[in-house]
């Protein structure tokens, strides 16, 4: 599994709240909430972001509440792998139960700026800054959660779909 497109960064301490506003969790809808991801400290997102691209962050990443729909709107706005120094713990967990790719490398979370192009090799954990010609070594997934992710999230995989 590979991941491949434009960087979208944000620092330290990115709290589910401002991933995804309270005021918009009354809605089940994946597409609404994805439009307004990230709008509390970037308004641009939703209208600049494209499938495929990556997003990211620097320590305590997903920090707050423990919220699915932190990581599920990321996912809805398109955000095909999450890189950042570290996340919270229900976050990172979240996050695989919703079949979104996060990675955990505080080398390449420091050095990728905003804008570059980045692949990511899931199966052997390699992070490529395709702008820089820069590579970085993230602990690749074990087999178990690369099934998760490529059925879409826990349930489908537990459903067989």
């Amino acid at each position: 599994m590979i991941a491949k497109g434009l960087v979208h960064k944000y620092g330290d301490n990115i709290d589910t709240d401002v991933i995804i506003p309270a005021r918009y969790l009354n809605t089940p809808d994946m597409k609404e909430l994805a439009k307004h991801c990230m709008e509390d400290i970037d308004t641009e997102f939703a209208g600049r972001v494209k499938q495929g691209d990556i997003m990211v962050g620097g320590e305590n990443f997903g920090c707050g509440s423990s919220r699915e729909h932190a990581p599920a709107s990321i996912k809805a706005a398109g955000v095909d792998c999450v890189i950042a120094k570290t996340f919270a713990r229900i976050f990172y967990r979240n996050a695989i139960n919703i079949g979104l790719p996060i990675m955990e490398c505080p080398e390449a979370a420091e050095a990728i700026e905003a804008g570059e192009t980045v692949s990511v090799n899931f199966d052997t954990g390699v992070i490529t800054n395709e702008t820089k010609g820069e590579t970085y070594q993230a602990a690749p997934f074990p087999e178990f959660i690369q099934e998760i992710i490529s059925a879409g999230g826990l349930m489908n995989s537990i459903n067989g779909k």
